[in-house]
C-alpha cells in the first residue's frame, strides 16, 4: 500500500510552522501599523495648542528681560526686538560696578536661614496639633489662619522701633527673624494638614516594633508628609526672596541689603540703567530655577517615600 502526504487545507488539519511565522509576522505588522497611524483627535489638538500658547506668554516677558539685559546701551530705546549685537560683558560689568554680589549672599543667608527656622519650628508644632487633641486646638489654628492676613507692610513702623530698640538693625539676623515668623503659620497650617492625613497606627505600628516617638516621626510620618514639607520650604523661600519692604526699611548699608533692594538701586531720580537692571533681574532668577530643578524631584519621589511594604 502506497501511503500519500496529508494536504494541508484551511481549517483541516495542523498549519506548517512557516505559515504560522508568517501570519504572526503579518499580524505584528499590521498592529504597529496601525498605532503609527494614530490620529490625534480634535480635543487633543486644542489642549495641545492652549499650552503652547499659554507656555509662549509666561516664557515672552523672560525672553524679554535677556535680551534687554544683553542690549547695547545706545540701541535701549529701539523698536526692534533684537538687538544688532548682544554685549554679554553687561553680565560681568553690572557684577563688578555694584554690590550686587554682596546682595546676593545677603539674599541666600536670610533666604536659607528663614527656610531652616519656619521648618525646625513649624514641623513639631504641626506634628503635636495634628496627633493631640488638646484644648483650645480649634481655636489654635483659627489664630494661625488669622496672623496670615497681616502684612509686614501694616507692622513695618512697630518692626522698626523694636529691632531699633534692640540694636539689631543691619544686621542679618534681622531678616531672617522678621521673614521666619510672617511664614510660619503658613507652613504650620499646611504641614498640620498634611501629618492629619496620615493614619496613626502606623507610627504605633512602628512603636511596637521598638521605634520611639521621634524615630516613628522620623522614618514614617515625615516621609510621607514629604510633599507638604517641600511645599512650605518653597513658599518661605520664595516669599523670603521676593521680600522687599522689610530689607529696605531695615537694612540702611547697600551691601548688606537683600537682592531686591539692590537691584532697586539701578532706578535713579532721573534715569534708569535699564540694560543693568535686567541684567541683575537674570542673575536674581537663576538661583530659584536652580532650587526648582532640585526640588523637583524630592517632591516626586516624596508622594511613594516611607510606603509599607
Amino acid at each position: 500500500m502506497t501511503l500519500s502526504a496529508p494536504s494541508h487545507t484551511p481549517g483541516n488539519g495542523p498549519i506548517p510552522q512557516q505559515t504560522r511565522g508568517k501570519n504572526t509576522n503579518t499580524s505584528t505588522s499590521t498592529s504597529s501599523g496601525s498605532v503609527k497611524r494614530r490620529k490625534y483627535g480634535p480635543r487633543t489638538l486644542v489642549i495641545a495648542a492652549s499650552a503652547w500658547m499659554l507656555a509662549v506668554i509666561f516664557i515672552a516677558p523672560y525672553l524679554e528681560m535677556i535680551i534687554t539685559a544683553l542690549r547695547p546701551a545706545d540701541e535701549l530705546r529701539d523698536r526692534t526686538y533684537l538687538p544688532t549685537s548682544f554685549e554679554w560683558h553687561n553680565l560681568v560689568d553690572v557684577w563688578k560696578e555694584s554690590t550686587l554680589g554682596d546682595n546676593l549672599q545677603v539674599t541666600l543667608l536670610i533666604a536659607g536661614g528663614a527656610t531652616l527656622l519656619v521648618l525646625l519650628v513649624s514641623l513639631p508644632a504641626a506634628y503635636y496639633t495634628a496627633r493631640v487633641r488638646y484644648r483650645g486646638r480649634k481655636a489654635f489654628l483659627l489664630l494661625v489662619l488669622v496672623t496670615q492676613m497681616f502684612q509686614p507692610t501694616a507692622l513695618l513702623i512697630g518692626l522698626y522701633r523694636e529691632f531699633h530698640q534692640l540694636d539689631m538693625l543691619n544686621s542679618t539676623w534681622t531678616l531672617i527673624l522678621a521673614n521666619g515668623a510672617f511664614n510660619l503659620a503658613f507652613a504650620i497650617w499646611i504641614l498640620t494638614a498634611y501629618i492629619s492625613s496620615i493614619p496613626a497606627e502606623l507610627e504605633e505600628a512602628a512603636m511596637v516594633d521598638g521605634t520611639g516617638r521621634f524615630g516613628a516621626l522620623f522614618r514614617v510620618t515625615l516621609p510621607l508628609a514629604m510633599p507638604g514639607v517641600v511645599t512650605a520650604l518653597i513658599f518661605t523661600f520664595i516669599s523670603t526672596w521676593n521680600e522687599f519692604v522689610m530689607g529696605l526699611t531695615l537694612m540702611t548699608e547697600p551691601e548688606k541689603q537683600p537682592l531686591t533692594v539692590g537691584i532697586n538701586n539701578f532706578i535713579g531720580n532721573y534715569t534708569v540703567e535699564w540694560n543693568y537692571l535686567f541684567a541683575a533681574s537674570v542673575v536674581a532668577i537663576i538661583p530659584v530655577i536652580v532650587l526648582f530643578a532640585f526640588i523637583e524631584r524630592h517632591v516626586v519621589s516624596g508622594l511613594t517615600a516611607g510606603s509599607v511594604k
